[in-house]
């Protein structure tokens, strides 16, 4: 089953740009469809390799931080070419 995830990491820490960055470097390297915007961070593939990918990279995140939030939203199925039709 496919999937996309958006996710919108935030520490809550005066330096939070260290770990947004080491976040979605290793989402890059992952070898799964990754998409960013200056708001969210977007992740496309197979579910299982999705999530299992989130475990991990997500626990990893959080030990980086003090304080933080992360928003994360699915949805069942792959968007990564959706294109607004209006």
């Amino acid at each position: 089953m496919k999937i996309s995830v958006e996710l919108t990491l935030s520490p809550l820490q005066d330096d939070f740009e260290p770990p947004i960055k080491a976040f979605i470097k290793k989402l890059r390297a992952s070898g799964l469809n990754v998409m960013e915007n200056p708001l969210s961070t977007q992740v496309y593939g197979d579910y299982d390799e999705v999530m299992a990918l989130l475990k991990t990279e997500i626990k990893d995140v959080f030990e980086m931080m003090e304080i933080g939030l992360l928003y994360m939203k699915i949805v069942k199925s792959d968007r990564h070419d959706y294109e607004p039709d209006f």
